[in-house]
């Protein structure tokens, strides 16, 4: 058996080559290569994908995070709950304006514990910030409930649920506003850098369309104190042939996983859980073991590449080192981080491969 990828993105391209290469000449004969007609029809399908009334096209799911919380208004002095076990750019987002990140714990199917949020709340609290990790939706039912009952934003991280929903709607329709990254490597991929927010406010949807233009609704008319961040007319071409195709994408990313959750029998590993009334997009498959690094040592010697997401919590990397916290401060989040593995999955992945990687998983340890 050949070495079997964690991501492999080729696929991806090959199976819809044609189209990708007439979108990308259909820009560069275009003339026109910012903030034009690629972009405006992109917002508009992808808004249509999610639900939501507005979609502004931003360069990347970090500078929505960023203009998200900036359009909200928060700042200094404010504080934002983000659950303890996201990515760090999430909570860059939230310190990029300024601002405190308050922490809370994981639960059990890796998003925020929306059973201590209320109890994280304080004057100071602006916003929750829940991230659907992973490929499936926190318990947006709860986290809607206690931002209405004390007044608060919510800003949905859905960097990584594209396609995922809460009781049959789309993740990132929740909140006031929903971000989205369209890193390569997302069900919905970009070819480079590129992200989104989605909100069905229009004030709001004004506001980041000026904050991603240096400010200005009218060339060289600046009316707030903007940045670049647009997504480019060729990203923009190429994320709307690749949403063509978003469902067969999340389709056959979850025949791989539904194999592992299926197959898999190794009373050492602990299987990723689906929360009631979530659906699950599978842009990872995380596994759990006690001895994580034995475990992804074993795997690469027999040809299977694995990823760790995340091996360091936000709340203990050295860039956040200032706010004292420890392992000790969030169990579940810190226990994760040294028990998860994040398994083989790609699109068009062969079933033999999956086979074999749960042949070497099942036989791990015994």
């Amino acid at each position: 058996m050949d070495t079997i990828p964690f991501n492999y993105l080729k696929p991806l391209y090959d199976a819809h080559k044609t189209e990708y290469q007439e979108a990308a000449l259909r820009v560069l004969d275009s003339g026109w290569y910012v903030l034009g007609k690629e972009v405006e029809a992109f917002e508009k399908e992808f808004a249509a994908f999610t639900g939501s009334q507005y979609c502004v096209g931003l360069n990347s799911g970090l500078d929505a995070l960023i203009l998200a919380l900036k359009a909200l208004g928060i700042g200094v002095g404010d504080e934002v709950i983000v659950p303890a076990n996201t990515y760090i750019a999430t909570v860059l987002a939230i310190t990029a304006n300024s601002a405190t990140p308050v922490f809370v714990d994981s639960d059990e199917y890796y998003c925020i514990n929306s059973k201590f949020i209320e109890k994280a709340i304080t004057p100071k609290t602006r916003c929750i910030l829940p991230v659907h990790l992973y490929g499936q939706s926190s318990n947006l039912e709860v986290i809607i409930s206690v931002a209405r009952k004390h007044n608060l934003f919510v800003v949905e991280d859905c960097a990584q649920s594209h396609g995922a929903a809460w009781n049959g709607k789309h993740t990132g329709t929740f909140g006031d506003i929903g971000c989205f990254s369209f890193f390569p490597t997302k069900n919905v991929g970009a070819f480079g850098d590129a992200g989104a927010v989605v909100t069905d406010n229009a004030e709001l949807a004004d506001k980041i369309r000026m904050l991603r233009n240096y400010g200005s609704k009218k060339k060289y008319y600046n009316e707030i104190a903007g940045i670049n961040s647009r997504l480019d007319e060729m990203q923009a071409a190429l994320l709307r042939v690749r949403l063509k195709y978003v469902k067969e994408i999340i389709d056959t990313r979850s025949i791989v996983a539904q194999m592992y959750l299926k197959l898999l029998r190794n009373d050492k590993i602990i299987l990723p859980k689906i929360r009631d009334g979530a659906s699950h997009t599978w842009h990872l498959f995380v596994i759990e073991c006690t001895q994580r690094d034995a475990l992804q040592l074993f795997l690469k010697e027999r040809g299977i590449e694995t990823q760790i997401h995340y091996p360091v919590p936000s709340y203990l990397s050295e860039v956040y080192s200032y706010m004292g916290l420890t392992r000790d401060s969030f169990p579940r989040a810190s226990a994760q981080a040294e028990n998860i593995l994040s398994l083989p999955l790609y699109y068009r992945m062969e079933e033999e491969k999956a086979d074999y990687v749960i042949d070497v998983l099942n036989n791990w340890g015994a």
